[in-house]
């Protein structure tokens, strides 16, 4: 195997830039000392310009991807045009006092270079970050567009996407390392495949994955893996139908005898009910995510309140736009009234825990709304009214199922979301690598001989 050169550390990464930042500003600023030979700071500015580019994806070593190679440039542009506007206004703060009012020919042509050459190098670095970066988010990038013109609150941003960027790039470079390393243990390669069944009123789908990055993680180090596929909303008597041919279809395919199921949110009560109506023979053990066994009591207060025109307008929306992405028969309010505390207690009491499979069970805690992206950040203060702690759509009490659970509860103030638990939004989690967390939990499944 060729061997790879190690990423540089990241303060030799940020010392190369800020020294690319004070040759260029030197070079920008030295038209003063050019005197009447203006164009001989275009070579070397042009120079500097190509330099920036190689530098830039090429100074944080081994980075595993082509996107996050310009994500890195980009980073490497926006600190260096940071450290050089500083440096310039500096400059030519100094040089007003020199040159004007007597010489304001020299001063506006060496101040011109600068700002092309600043507009240039920015220009540069925040497209390549705002293409490249999955961590920005809708939301700071709107916050950098809104704030670029508002003195102070500008530079502010532009450290934060700065730092939130170059944070990426390390946390996927080292990621990548990671895996290479550990690749031979073939950690999660279980003896029974892996199943990922969604939750409501989302699908697999080939380039838009419901679990993110988990699952290119889990196969990387071993396993073997495969989704669901079923509809988006349906009752759960109905997706467990398609759950169970599903499972059928992929035991005969692979001659694998049995699969480990893994399933989120509704997918939970989905599987659930699989076993109980034909799916039993061929699970090997059952992992629920942030499943609401319980049911969700907001779920069931809005029901009530909400009047019937309204909601048949969105079910006949939903079950419209559904049918067109792949749902064989959608039933919206079918699947809402599944998920509401009274239909879940009556399921629960149905659907005890199955004997000869190992079941369990994991929940997360949300700590604010504005930790959570759509929806959770809007369901989050209801959810906590009617039912306490939650992960923005499910309350603590209705988690648990099994012979194991498991509640994720990291040190900062964030908490982790019902949609982190899936990779869903591919955001970096402080403190939780839900990546990680997966191939554990795979591997977990592998000693215990599933």
């Amino acid at each position: 195997m060729k061997k790879q050169k190690k990423p540089l550390p990241a303060a030799l990464t940020i010392l190369t830039d800020l020294i690319w930042a004070i040759i260029y500003t030197v070079l920008c600023c030295s038209v003063y000392f050019m005197r009447e030979n203006y164009y001989l700071i275009i070579p070397p500015t042009l120079v500097a310009l190509l330099v920036n580019t190689a530098c830039g994806i090429g100074t944080y070593g081994m980075i595993p991807t082509v996107s996050l190679k310009i994500c890195r440039h980009g980073v490497s542009c926006l600190t260096v045009f940071g450290v050089s506007a500083l440096l310039s206004v500096a400059f030519h703060v100094r040089l007003g006092f020199l040159l004007l009012p007597d010489d304001s020919v020299q001063f506006i042509i060496s101040a011109a270079v600068c700002v092309v050459y600043l507009a240039a190098i920015f220009w540069n670095g925040i497209i390549s970050v705002y293409l490249t970066s999955i961590q920005l988010g809708v939301r700071l990038r709107a916050i950098g567009v809104l704030c670029s013109l508002i003195p102070v609150l500008n530079v502010i941003v532009l450290y934060v996407i700065i730092r939130r960027c170059a944070e990426e790039v390390r946390t996927e470079t080292e990621r990548y390392e990671l895996d290479r390393s550990r690749q031979d243990q073939r950690l999660c390669a279980t003896k029974y495949p892996i199943l990922l069944v969604h939750g409501v009123f989302f699908r697999d789908f080939k380039y838009m994955s419901y679990w993110g990055r988990i699952p290119d993680a889990l196969t990387v180090n071993g396993a073997e893996v495969y989704t669901g596929d079923h509809s988006s909303a349906a009752s759960v008597a109905d997706s467990a139908a398609e759950l169970t041919e599903r499972i059928k279809q992929i035991v005969e395919a692979t001659g694998c005898g049995k699969l480990n199921v893994i399933a989120h949110s509704k997918g939970g009560l989905d599987m659930r009910c699989a076993i109980e109506n034909g799916a039993a023979p061929y699970v090997a053990s059952l992992t629920t995510v942030s499943t609401p066994h319980r049911g969700c009591v907001f779920a069931e207060v809005l029901l009530k309140k909400i009047p019937q025109k309204i909601k048949l307008r969105i079910e006949r929306t939903y079950n419209k736009a559904a049918a067109k992405l792949g749902d064989k028969d959608p039933d919206f309010m079918a699947a809402v009234n599944d998920l509401t505390a009274s239909r879940c207690a009556e399921f629960d009491r149905e659907h005890p825990v199955p004997a000869g499979i190992y079941c369990q069970s994991i929940g997360s805690e949300q700590r604010g709304a504005l930790a959570g992206t759509f929806p959770v950040d809007l369901t989050y203060h209801l959810v906590r009214h009617f039912s306490g702690r939650n992960d923005g759509l499910v309350s603590f009490d209705s988690f648990r199922f099994g012979d194991n659970y498991t509640y994720v509860t990291p040190r900062r103030s964030r908490g982790i979301t019902h949609m982190d638990m899936t990779d869903m939004t591919r955001r970096n989690v402080p403190d939780f690598d839900v990546r990680e967390f997966y191939v554990d939990l795979v591997h977990d499944l592998k000693e215990k001989g599933f």
